[in-house]
């Protein structure tokens, strides 16, 4: 006989007024992180510090991208640019170069144009040379390229004041410990999930012994989400925190946070040229204002409408039909919704001087360009197909 599965009822819609967002499971939250924390956070770099400066180039970093990955740029750029002033004074070029590879390159813009604001209203000495890094909520807050999360995050570990974050492992956290079913997303939840950072943060400003308390709360709120409550295969027997956790109370770990339908991916495809003359390849500058601007590409374009000519793509960007074209490497990689394929083929043209957009360098000289991370890739495997 087949056994009928009982309906699990939904988890109680949440308001700001709910009794799972009492002062009482804020209190009861607060040192059980503290206490985990002390205990199994990672030893992590930029956790070895205090200063605002590099505290503020690793929350920058870690924007959509994994701390392994993160470690090793976060190390070279301190190394290269170790304060706000050398940050503000390097070229674009450096600064590009030191970030090759880690994406989302806005990111590093505008971390060189805060540097420079910051440089320019400096009046007087701190920890970062002379420059004084803003020690206000809406003075870090009014930077380029700094939102609430990223605002909070410095003012809280830096200075330890208790400014909330919320990012996505926080919101995990956070709506499956306290049962929240709406869409994140929605304004009227988002709002309650930062009013809940709010509380536990104040809260641990009174929660002794522990030193830096608002610090350490933001950052086991993170680590918690990043090690144990994770997206897929949360790890709940070990959490700190289970048994004032109503997702795992109510068996709907899986259920939440509720983010709504995931928009369908939309494919991409890209072909590249790699073409050389006399020992040297031809390379091309991305624009302003455009996604990966000033970075350093081989001469490629976009594949639309059905069309999946390589010698009609070859002779549209340089105006003449290749003598040879031959496949060289295929490359699958994902910017936000996109799926992107790029196939690379190298080509052989009858009249390079008809070619005059770009550049002509050697191998070893591409080297030490930026280069968007996908042609990296191909430059990389340049290198290897040439020894």
């Amino acid at each position: 006989m087949n056994q009928i599965k009982k309906k699990r009822p939904p988890i109680q819609k949440n308001n700001s007024e709910n009794s799972v967002h009492s002062v009482k499971k804020t209190r009861c939250l607060v040192p059980l992180l503290l206490d985990w924390f002390a205990t199994n956070a990672r030893d992590l770099p930029w956790r070895r510090t205090r200063d605002p400066y590099a505290i503020w180039v690793s929350e920058i970093m870690l924007q959509q991208t994994q701390v392994k990955t993160v470690m090793p740029y976060w190390a070279r750029w301190m190394r290269e640019l170790p304060t706000i002033e050398s940050a503000a004074a390097a070229s674009p070029d450096k600064i590009h170069k030191l970030w090759e590879g880690l994406g989302y390159y806005t990111r590093a813009r505008n971390l060189q144009k805060a540097a420079q604001e910051i440089v320019k209203g400096g009046k007087r000495k701190v920890e970062s040379g002379n420059a004084e890094f803003p020690h206000t909520f809406k003075e870090v807050l009014a930077l380029p390229g700094i939102g609430r999360y990223t605002a909070g995050a410095i003012c809280s570990i830096a200075f330890n004041q208790p400014t909330p974050i919320l990012d996505g492992n926080v919101i995990r956290v956070l709506t499956r410990v306290f049962g929240i079913a709406e869409n994140p997303k929605e304004n009227k939840t988002n709002r309650l999930l930062w009013k809940l950072a709010e509380k536990l943060v104040g809260r641990a400003l009174r929660c002794p012994p522990y030193q830096n308390r608002c610090s350490r709360l933001n950052q086991s709120l993170m680590e918690l989400g990043a090690l144990v409550c994770t997206p897929r295969n949360p790890q709940c027997l070990i959490c700190p925190i289970k048994k004032e956790c109503v997702a795992f109370r109510k068996n709907r770990i899986d259920e939440l946070p509720n983010l709504g339908k995931r928009e369908k991916a939309t494919a991409r495809r890209f072909i590249a040229f790699v073409v050389e003359r006399d020992g040297k390849f031809l390379v091309r500058q991305r624009p302003a204002g455009i996604v990966n601007a000033h970075f350093w590409e081989f001469p490629n374009v976009e594949m639309v409408n059905g069309n999946s000519n390589p010698k009609l793509a070859a002779k549209t960007i340089f105006g003449i039909e290749p003598a040879k074209l031959e496949h060289f490497h295929t490359l699958k990689h994902s910017i936000t919704r996109y799926r992107i394929t790029l196939d690379a083929f190298q080509v052989q043209l009858k009249n390079h001087g008809n070619i005059s957009d770009g550049i002509w360098r050697t191998h070893s000289q591409l080297q030490r360009l930026a280069f968007s991370s996908a042609h990296k890739k191909i430059l990389t495997k340049l290198g290897g197909a040439q020894k």
